[in-house]
């Protein structure tokens, strides 16, 4: 994976904000992240990427380099080394603007001069992402700024009866109540500060992830109408 060797020496985005518009998505293991997100990929055509399912995906991909790194972390409910979750991350964008169905930033009918290729547009909601600030920092430094946190707040007696209750059927290991306090202690731990980091630039939207689905995603689509020109 070429891109994680030139991550760390990397202080310019590779991707602009005028066409590659980011929402980090934020809250606490089982605060309904993952159902938002599908919410908001078919109303308003985002492409949701999650951090998480992008590991693990890549923990069982044959002869991956980091297969048993991640397994190890995802086991012990710790974080990933940064450089190979936002390289998982910049692929996965990649991808997704290599498709043809992609937005350009040209108008159908004003095709790009012969020999340049159009600068694809794309909405991405970037899920369970950064866990740590330093994830924050540098992807902000070498992918793109991401436009603002959406931040699904719960309380962990609510999301622990979620988890246990999704555990009885989704085959995940760590869907356990020991796996489940691990992960609760690490976001508390780690993932806060970056909400705080983006709470002083006036960067989080804060939305109450206790309601049902339906509750949620209304609020959700009121806040991100305050920020974002969405159809």
């Amino acid at each position: 994976m070429s891109t994680i060797d030139n991550l760390k020496d990397r202080t310019t985005p590779v991707f602009s904000q005028d066409d590659v518009t980011v929402i980090f998505v934020l809250g606490g293991p089982g605060a309904g992240k993952g159902t938002q997100c599908e919410r908001l990929v078919a109303r308003y055509g985002f492409a949701h990427l999650s951090a998480g399912d992008l590991l693990r995906a890549e923990q069982n991909r044959p002869n991956s380099e980091f297969g048993e790194l991640i397994r190890t972390h995802i086991r012990n409910g710790t974080i990933v080394p940064m450089e190979v979750t936002i390289a998982l991350l910049e692929s996965a964008m990649r991808q997704v603007l290599d498709e043809p169905t992609a937005v350009t930033s040209t108008s159908t009918h004003t095709p790009a001069p012969e020999g340049q290729k159009q600068k694809k547009k794309g909405k991405f909601l970037i899920d369970g992402f950064p866990r740590k600030l330093d994830q924050a920092l540098k992807f902000e430094e070498a992918v793109v700024p991401a436009k603002f946190v959406l931040f699904f707040d719960c309380p962990e007696e609510e999301m622990e009866r979620r988890l246990l209750e999704r555990g009885k059927t989704s085959g995940r290991e760590d869907d356990n109540a020991e796996s489940i306090r691990k992960r609760f202690r690490t976001f508390v731990e780690t993932s806060m500060p970056v909400v705080e980091y983006f709470e002083k630039q006036n960067r989080v939207v804060k939305i109450d992830a206790r309601p049902n689905p339906d509750k949620v995603f209304e609020a959700t689509q009121a806040e991100l109408a305050k920020r974002l020109q969405l159809p």
